[in-house]
């Protein structure tokens, strides 16, 4: 996990390599400013995806701060993340293990995208299963962004 989150998340990268890969876009009709706030505190996360709750935050603000660690859970998925790069209104990307499943979480207000490697993990999860979970996340954002 220090390696991805060092050697790619924080480098802005993806693991090309990694078996479960996947990216979605949408056009959001709300302001930076109000997108933002939902991506950079997890404790919003709920408003965009019901399934997510139980966040977790290790930040003096409750969001993200370089190198804060949180938890989290997405459905029965207990995840356990830490935040690598901010850059406000622009990116912010995180990396994330789950039941052995490595993840770099990429969002650029421009894209999202996501890879994920680990023991097993193309048994029970696929490409299309994360591009499916990505345009879900991305809906849910642009629904609550533009509420």
């Amino acid at each position: 996990m220090e390696v991805l989150h060092e050697e790619y998340a924080k480098k802005g990268r993806l693991d090309e390599r990694a078996p479960v890969r996947g990216s979605h876009e949408i056009r959001i009709e709300a302001p930076v400013e109000r997108v933002w706030p939902l991506l950079c505190e997890p404790a919003n996360w709920g408003s965009v995806d019901p399934a997510i709750h139980g966040v977790t935050v290790e930040s003096s603000s409750g969001g993200a701060e370089m190198d804060a660690r949180f938890t989290w859970t997405n459905g029965r998925n207990r995840i356990k993340s830490r935040f690598a790069v901010i850059d406000p209104g622009r990116e912010i990307v995180w990396t994330g293990l789950a039941a052995g499943a490595k993840a770099v979480h990429r969002h650029v207000l421009e894209a999202t995208e996501e890879s994920m490697g680990g023991p097993f993990l193309i048994l029970f999860f696929s490409d299309t299963k994360l591009h499916t979970a990505l345009e879900k996340w991305l809906k849910g954002l642009k629904k609550a962004a533009e509420a």
